[in-house]
């Protein structure tokens, strides 16, 4: 078959799944999480093979080596993968939850019903374990999804989609509302497919992202890129500020919620900046600072005004000096993408400035960026992170997988009733009703 009528048939198949009940949905989510737990060695070796072949391309000079890591998995990540799909067993059904209800006259009732977006392409590159993710996040959101990974991932994505998709079918999921790609072409197939897909979340570099918006009229969510910055303000917390400043960078740096540049007020610097330097010398990062920084930082290097609008994904970062927050501000807003952007600070005053100035996604105070993340904001999982400024922000979840619908219930009422003259006034009131389905 071909992915056209591959995906004609998913769409088909997402009206059944988008009106399943919450039990037949937990059961199947249930289903996935013990398949992968059963079946770990499969998964292992066939990652094992794809990690094999992308350590050869990385020494080739055709694969870099953010994309290499993101590809790993091991029995931990599989316990995380598990860990995903069991939370998004405990979040509440967001399917038919009544999102207002407005009275327009006696016995005329309007309802605000949230429902699925229907169909959803997803494409990424690299990080296999997206596949569980975006899967249950889907299935308990009612939406059916299409999947396609880099080829540096392939056999892992296969095991992955067969294992999950084997459990979901079986436990009442109806069939074919996964769809899995494997061809390159492919891509560019469903690009023109807007009548069938309602939303593109992709998931990779700026440039591949990039590619996705600019050759297709269907609605993208994502993020371009994440250059995330940190801002020590000169009232913070020394060991504060160098523990979280490490984290941000070192904890995982191939991902886009990795700090990329760090901003440094100048009353803090000569006793901040030095600290900063032993540790990312100790931890192998690479510093690039500015001409006011690197005075202070006997393992830096200069930056070049590039560095300021890059996203590393390595152990990398750039710093600058500043001389007082408004600088940082405008500096994050101009260089940044909008992603997640800290600030480490005990002043009160400054903070709340912070936080309703920079405009990204996701601002945090005192925290690591690495944070940004939808596991970790309690969602489950995430379908992708968006800086987006409609729709949906930030890590997404099921949320961000929702639209609504309005359901109106009368007793015969005709809009004639309503104009002209004697016209009938509407009551307008809001309501405590919930519609049950």
């Amino acid at each position: 078959m071909s992915i056209s009528s591959d995906v004609i048939k998913a769409k088909e198949a997402a009206t059944t799944l988008a009106a399943l009940n919450t039990d037949v949905k937990n059961n199947a989510l249930r289903a996935m999480a013990d398949a992968l737990d059963k079946n770990r060695d499969a998964i292992l070796s066939s990652n094992s093979m794809d990690v094999s072949d992308a350590e050869t391309m990385e020494s080739d000079g055709k694969l870099y080596n953010a994309m290499v890591k993101r590809l790993k998995i091991d029995d931990v990540k599989i316990s995380g993968m598990i860990a995903g799909i069991d939370d998004v067993i405990g979040l509440p059904d967001p399917v038919g939850r009544t999102i207002s209800t407005k009275e327009l006259d006696d016995d005329l009732t309007l309802y605000q019903i949230s429902c699925p977006i229907g169909m959803i392409g997803t494409i990424f590159e690299s990080r296999p374990d997206v596949v569980p993710q975006i899967m249950s996040l889907c299935l308990k959101s009612g939406n059916a999804v299409i999947f396609k990974g880099g080829s540096e991932a392939s056999r892992t994505n296969k095991t992955l989609f067969d294992i999950l998709t084997k459990a979901a079918y079986s436990a009442g999921i109806p069939e074919g509302v996964f769809v899995l790609m494997e061809r390159r072409e492919d891509v560019n197939a469903i690009l023109s497919m807007d009548q069938y897909i309602d939303l593109l979340i992709p998931r990779g570099s700026n440039s591949f992202v990039q590619y996705i918006k600019e050759n297709t009229k269907i609605p993208v969510l994502g993020h371009a890129s994440g250059i995330c910055h940190i801002f020590i303000d000169e009232s913070a917390d020394i060991d504060m500020a160098v523990k979280v400043a490490l984290d941000s960078k070192v904890q995982y740096p191939a991902v886009c919620n990795a700090v990329e540049t760090l901003l440094v007020d100048s009353k803090i610097a000569p006793i901040f900046l030095p600290l900063m330097d032993k540790e990312y010398h100790n931890n192998n990062v690479e510093i690039r600072a500015d001409k006011r920084a690197i005075r202070y930082m006997e393992h830096a290097k200069i930056a070049e005004e590039s560095d300021w609008d890059t996203e590393y994904g390595d152990l990398v970062i750039s710093i600058a000096v500043v001389d007082d927050m408004d600088e940082a501000i405008t500096f994050i807003n101009e260089h940044g993408s909008h992603h997640t952007d800290a600030i480490i600070s005990n002043d009160k005053d400054r903070i709340s400035r912070f936080i309703r100035y920079v405009d990204s996604a996701d601002v945090f105070v005192n925290a690591s960026t690495r944070f940004a993340d939808g596991y970790r904001f309690g969602k489950g999982a995430e379908v992708g992170i968006s800086t987006n400024k409609i729709h949906s922000r930030g890590p997404v979840g099921m949320e961000g997988l929702m639209i609504y619908k309005y359901v109106l219930i009368g007793n015969g009422q005709v809009v004639k009733d309503y104009v002209g003259k004697d016209a009938r006034p509407f009551t307008h009131k809001d309501i405590d009703k919930e519609l049950k389905l």
